[in-house]
């Protein structure tokens, strides 16, 4: 066997094999706010890719309960697991975590903040926790804080992005830290996600290609501007949150605003009163503002979750025997 299928092996030895027979794809759906609902989440647990989604996105405990419960009901033990993200700063926390101590969830992902208040309570019941991290520091941080796993958010992602080069901080992590790293930003094909397989993670992060699914809660017109949209369309500005953000550029013409005249130096609190839910320019960011990585010129067309995922596993397979031909002929059958 080649070396990129060795490494590619390796990977998935790095995460428990309850988890990994249930994959179809070293995939996950990632949590994307007023995006990832509990179709979306369905659909990609029942094609074998990990369905996450925010907290943040249920409007209450009651109905966060509500969402687990369903899938609960109409998920079977071979489907690929529901990975919760919990927002460390959020005041719902303590009530967020309840919930999902009671319905023994098996993977959740922790970001903004350290997940030292959750780590022990989720290990508790055996759950898998994977924190988002944008830097090394905070990477040894949360390994510190005994997370299972990383999250590694870099430049590319949609919406809040990270800063560190994708190929460099997988390698700096790599150097002291062997457990299961998923890599965030940029994933668009199956050429993108084994890549990220060969440089040592273990799964990768595709949002922006899941927004412009059937399921998801992404109203039409963002979903067909993802479509129409290249990665040229894509604008890092911290004008809406205060934090370096990537959104789409068309977003903010169609807001009636100017892309080129946005303020450099906004602060969160600014942002807030701005564009935030109860904002006095009466834009929304993420509503009005949409958001997308730079793997946006993958989205060619609105689909299903099902149809996204089955294409994306032929075209994995076909990259590994691609890769295998290439590097390695004489050891490919």
């Amino acid at each position: 066997m080649n070396a990129i299928l060795v490494n590619a092996a390796a990977c998935g030895q790095r995460l428990p094999q309850s988890i990994t027979r249930r994959l179809s794809l070293p995939l996950i759906a990632a949590p994307m706010f007023r995006v990832s609902g509990p179709e979306l989440v369905l659909a990609a647990c029942r094609a074998g890719v990990i369905g996450s989604f925010p907290t943040a996105n249920c409007r209450s405990t009651e109905e966060l309960d509500a969402w687990m419960t369903r899938f609960g009901a109409e998920l079977t033990p071979d489907d690929a697991p529901v990975c919760p993200n919990l927002i460390m700063r959020r005041e719902a926390l303590q009530q967020e975590l309840d919930c999902l101590l009671r319905h023994r969830v098996e993977m959740v992902i922790t970001s903004v903040g350290a997940p030292d208040a959750v780590v022990g309570p989720l290990h508790e019941i055996g759950c898998l926790v994977l924190a988002d991290v944008a830097s090394v520091r905070h990477a040894r941080k949360a390994v510190a804080a005994g997370a299972d796993g990383l999250i590694l958010l870099t430049a590319g992602a949609g919406g809040q992005t990270g800063w560190a080069n994708g190929f460099a901080f997988v390698r700096a992590v790599r150097s002291f830290f062997d457990g299961p790293v998923v890599l965030a930003g940029g994933i668009s094909d199956a050429v993108g996600l084994l890549s990220a397989q060969v440089l040592g993670c273990d799964l990768a992060y595709m949002g922006t290609r899941f927004i412009a699914t059937l399921e998801s809660m992404a109203v039409d017109g963002y979903k067909d501007m993802l479509v129409s949209s290249e990665l040229d369309d894509v604008m890092l500005s911290r004008a809406f949150t205060g934090l370096e953000t990537n959104t789409l550029r068309p977003s903010i013409v169609a807001s009636g605003l100017d892309p080129a005249n946005l303020p450099t130096d906004m602060t969160q609190e600014r942002a807030d009163a701005l564009y935030g839910s109860q904002g006095s320019a009466g834009i929304r960011r993420w509503r009005d503002i949409w958001s997308a990585g730079h793997s946006v010129s993958g989205v060619a067309q609105v689909e299903t979750v099902a149809e996204l995922v089955a294409r994306t596993r032929r075209e994995f397979d076909a990259a590994r025997a691609a890769a295998c031909r290439a590097l390695a002929p004489d050891a490919c059958i």
